[in-house]
């Protein structure tokens, strides 16, 4: 059969991990990041033009090559309004940008969930943030096909900037005292449900309603119980198919596997419009992909489905060669990109976006306690990250998998030929 072949993404190479991660992986301690002034990519979105005056500004390269003295550049804000070049340290619409980051799904370490099968294992803490890297992935594009790339969390300005410093010095007591507890009994599960009814009266339109209904049922999906779809546990069951258990560390190549094999075996009426295409050595073969899309969604019709793409990549030999720096900024700059699992050596990321030379990311490596979110109206804050963190494209692993979301063959065609051109 003869295949089209949309792009050899890279030079392809061993993708799979360094062993298991019980020592090697740690937490980060640093926390507090600077987004200065200039333009900002995140998830397929710029986001730059504006500054918190209302006003437009330069980016931070116009400055300096118009060479404006300090008081210069304070000339261009408007009269008495308060506001100098310093005041603007995130560039651009600064609640624009907050609103969207905090408004994506951020999904870390957890402690004290229901056993794993097989184990006493209660807590992913120190092995697990590839499989949260590759969930963070996934519900992005689950809220792309559910709520659209414009869709922002009502409540996102309301989460507290929290001192997260605290919050991870206290986590390897936390991780300490999680395995102590790991020999206790099951929790009891229930099948997560959401209601419409439970909703009603809470949002001021039947669009806001739906769009939060939407917000929770991914979430759930993603819960730390056997019965979610997408949890930490059917994600280790898939896993044990390629040698894998709780524990052990999981590669970007293996994880793109694993959430292939999770959303074919999910029966999920609303999931059946959507399916996964892993790249084979680093190439995507359109037939394949469109046949995928075109498959039998009923025994009566055959309709188009959503799809995401997962492209398994290395990015160099030991260390990212700094010559794929363009190739990756122009990637995160797709409207259809959803982010990268990836990481710095022994630590996994989720890239969703750049600034300059700076990857900005949702860090997995928090350990939060268990949530139930079969309950009703299970608190969302966990779930949302209030601070983006930046990290030097030097200090990226070369392996990651890259994410692409396209919501119909037509749309597949569109991104392929975007792409190509980058």
């Amino acid at each position: 059969m003869n295949r089209s072949v949309t792009r050899d993404m890279c030079q392809s190479g061993r993708t799979d991990g360094r062993g298991p991660l019980w020592i090697e992986c740690g937490w980060v301690l640093k926390t507090k990041t600077k987004i200065v002034l200039g333009p900002i990519s995140y998830c397929g979105k710029n986001i730059c033009g504006k500054n918190t005056c209302g006003k437009d500004v330069y980016s931070k390269d116009a400055y300096d090559k118009r060479s404006h003295s300090k008081q210069d550049e304070n000339k261009l804000l408007p009269p008495r309004s308060g506001c100098t070049i310093e005041d603007h340290v995130i560039a651009g619409n600064v609640e624009e940008f907050r609103k969207d980051f905090t408004s994506r799904i951020w999904l870390t370490y957890r402690e004290e969930f229901p056993q794993i099968e097989g184990s006493s294992v209660t807590t992913d803490c120190g092995w697990g943030c590839t499989l949260r890297t590759g969930q963070m992935l996934l519900a992005q594009g689950l809220v792309l096909h559910f709520l659209g790339r414009a869709w922002t969390w009502p409540d996102a300005l309301n989460i507290e900037n929290s001192d997260l410093e605290s919050w991870t010095s206290n986590t390897v007591k936390k991780f300490t005292a999680s395995f102590e507890a790991s020999l206790s009994g099951e929790r009891e599960l229930k099948t997560p449900t959401i209601s419409l009814k439970e909703t009603v009266g809470r949002y001021s339109d039947d669009h806001e309603m739906r769009n939060e209904i939407y917000h929770r049922k991914i979430i759930s999906w993603f819960g730390d119980s056997p019965l979610a779809l997408f949890g930490l546990h059917q994600l280790i069951e898939y896993g044990k198919k390629s040698g894998k258990k709780a524990g052990d560390w999981y590669g970007p190549a293996v994880v793109a596997h694993i959430l292939r094999k999770a959303v074919e075996e999910a029966r999920h009426p609303e999931l059946q419009g959507i399916t996964i295409y892993v790249a084979q050595d680093c190439t995507v073969y359109s037939s394949d992909v469109i046949d995928k899309q075109c498959t039998s969604m009923a025994s009566d019709h055959t309709d188009e489905k959503a799809v995401i793409i997962l492209v398994p990549v290395r990015l160099g030999g030991e260390r990212t060669n700094t010559d794929y720096l363009d190739f990756v900024k122009g990637i995160l700059s797709l409207e259809y990109c959803v982010g990268i699992i990836g990481g710095k050596p022994k630590q996994s990321y989720y890239f969703a976006g750049f600034q300059d030379d700076s990857l900005i990311y949702m860090d997995p490596h928090y350990c939060q306690s268990f949530v139930d979110v079969s309950i009703k109206d299970f608190p969302l804050e966990t779930f949302h990250c209030p601070s983006p963190k930046k990290m030097s494209f030097r200090k990226m692993d070369p392996s990651c998998t890259i994410g692409f979301y396209c919501r119909n063959v037509q749309d597949f065609k569109r991104a392929s030929e975007e792409i190509t051109k980058n």
